[in-house]
């Protein structure tokens, strides 16, 4: 995998949009916040739908789209509750185990979101095909491709207005990513009626 081209896609395509990227970030990042965080995973998924539509297509991020898949908001709460707990759980033995938890789903999810949007798989399929994907091809660029998304992220955590900046960088980094798993990934095998 061409880690230096999906890193310079992504930055050229969060300089060549960085205002409607900002302001599509911080609109999400207050709903999120005014929520509590019940909204956050549903607007997620209309931020990740709209970039990979500027990837793909050079359609510029529009704030409405943060609401364009309001029907998986169930599916992402429930699945969305499910990880603060074990988090939580893991936090509560010692610090290590929610580390794991937190870096386990990651590993195993991280393109859970572009295959429910793009894909319309549902939330067992997305997470099924998502792993698959982390194992298909060579495991240690899968390893690369969480520990880069992962830095960007945490790099913008630390500072509320480095998010700004770093969710569209490191979300385009991570649609680069996919877009090259799915074009070399085989399609899913048909479900057994």
């Amino acid at each position: 995998m061409d880690f230096k081209r999906h890193i310079e896609t992504a930055w050229n395509l969060t300089l060549g949009n960085v205002v409607s990227l900002i302001l599509m970030t911080l609109v999400m990042v207050a709903v999120s916040s005014l929520t509590l965080g019940i909204l956050a995973p549903v607007t997620m998924a209309g931020y990740t739908q709209s970039l990979l539509q500027l990837m793909r297509n050079g359609r510029e991020p529009k704030v409405q789209d943060l609401f364009s898949h309001m029907n998986l908001f169930l599916p992402l709460l429930g699945f969305g509750i499910a990880v603060f707990v074990a988090t939580a759980i893991g936090f509560m033995l010692l610090f290590l185990p929610g580390i794991i938890v937190v870096v386990a789903v990651t590993f195993c999810c991280i393109y859970m979101m572009p295959l429910m949007t793009d894909k319309n798989m549902g939330i067992v399929d997305a997470v099924k095909e998502s792993y698959a994907m982390g194992k298909s091809g060579e495991l240690v660029d899968h390893v690369v491709v969480v520990i880069i998304f992962m830095a960007i992220s945490m790099i913008g955590g630390t500072v509320f207005i480095g998010v700004l900046f770093t969710q569209p960088l490191a979300t385009l980094f991570l649609l680069s990513t996919y877009e090259e798993k799915i074009s070399t990934t085989p399609p899913p095998a048909p479900r057994q009626p």
